[in-house]
């Protein structure tokens, strides 16, 4: 067989590699994995197979989701409290399980304004009160809030926060 003036040596090789070689019907893409850690953590690192994002987490005294005059009037307690929970002489587990459980209720009935207490706790202290923030910003629940700000003191100030869940859609 006679070498086309342009071939490279490299081509011929491939070339007499393949003979006799039949395409396959259908090209099957590998399965999708992700990419591995990279080596320096410093370096910015994407994997293939990235999450959906959600709501941004939740801080106490900021709102992500609503209007400023909206956030004032939860602020200064000028909305209206629908629902109540009381978390005072509970254990952890316990609480968290009462916390769920609420405003999973709530959120389904279409409330829009509760109130968790937690109380302040020994010295301002208290292992509820710093632990409820987080537990509302479980995957869980975290769908059903929309805002959580201190409350004001007739409400329980320090020891009581507002919540402010989102609107159900029929």
């Amino acid at each position: 067989m006679a070498k086309p003036r342009d071939e490279s040596p490299d081509s011929a090789l491939f070339r007499a590699a393949m003979r006799g070689v039949k395409p396959l019907d259908r090209v099957v893409p590998p399965p999708a994995r992700e990419t591995p850690a990279p080596k320096n953590p410093l370096t910015p690192h994407r994997t293939k197979l990235l999450p959906e994002p959600g709501p941004p987490p939740l801080a106490i005294g900021h709102a992500a989701g609503i209007d400023r005059a909206s956030f004032e009037r939860l602020k200064r307690g000028r909305m209206a409290i629908e629902a109540r929970l009381d978390l005072h002489g509970l254990t952890q587990a316990e609480a968290h399980r009462e916390l769920s459980a609420f405003i999973a209720r709530e959120f389904a009935q279409g409330s829009r304004l509760a109130l968790v207490i937690t109380g302040k706790g020994r010295e301002g202290r208290g292992v509820l009160r710093e632990l409820v923030p987080r537990w509302l910003n479980e995957p869980g629940l975290r769908g059903c809030v929309l805002a959580v700000t201190q409350a004001q003191k007739r409400d329980g100030g320090d020891g009581s926060l507002y919540v402010l869940l989102r609107k159900t859609r029929p």
